[in-house]
């Protein structure tokens, strides 16, 4: 199978898109570590997003026109997913902080069966539905959410335009 020589607009929001990823979740990261802020279960499970779309589309980007055209769209269609399902957990857990519908049990806090002397080892638990930090009235969970959809957006655009090119 030849590889295809892609649209330079493919690459360049494709890049893009891995440029804003990389710096959304190097956020998430620094405003744990280095910002102090206390991840919840919903909060570690929108960052799947981001370790496993951010790898899968750093690949195509650095294999660009060596990729069989085939593969690389269905490795966009992938990473898209991937990013889709990010912004509904974003929007699904902006919703619980917002009161919208109930988080996941894990988002509760302590069970009935925790050993009450193991408290002092364990980190905090941070309930689903306490958000933390607010910018203009968004939420982190709410920004993921609109990342993911940015993400999706530009990813879409290479698609699209990798497909104009195809056409003539």
């Amino acid at each position: 199978m030849a590889a295809s020589i892609l649209h330079p607009l493919d690459k360049t929001s494709a890049g893009l898109a891995f440029i804003l990823g990389l710096m959304a979740i190097l956020g998430a990261l620094g405003s744990q570590f280095i910002g102090g802020l206390t991840p919840c279960e919903l909060c570690l499970e929108q960052r799947l997003a981001y370790y496993w779309g951010l790898p899968i589309l750093l690949v195509v980007l650095l294999t660009w026109n060596r990729l069989p055209l085939t593969v690389w769209y269905i490795a966009m269609a992938i990473v898209a997913a991937i990013f889709v399902w990010g912004a509904y957990m974003g929007i699904f857990h902006a919703g619980v902080e917002w009161g919208f519908w109930p988080g996941p049990t894990a988002c509760t806090g302590i069970g009935e069966s925790m050993d009450f002397d193991a408290l002092s080892n364990l980190t905090p638990v941070i309930g689903c539905d306490v958000v933390q930090f607010r910018f203009l009235g968004i939420s982190l969970a709410g920004y993921n959410a609109l990342v993911s959809v940015a993400v999706v957006a530009l990813l879409g655009i290479s698609i699209a335009a990798q497909m104009r090119h195809r056409r003539g």
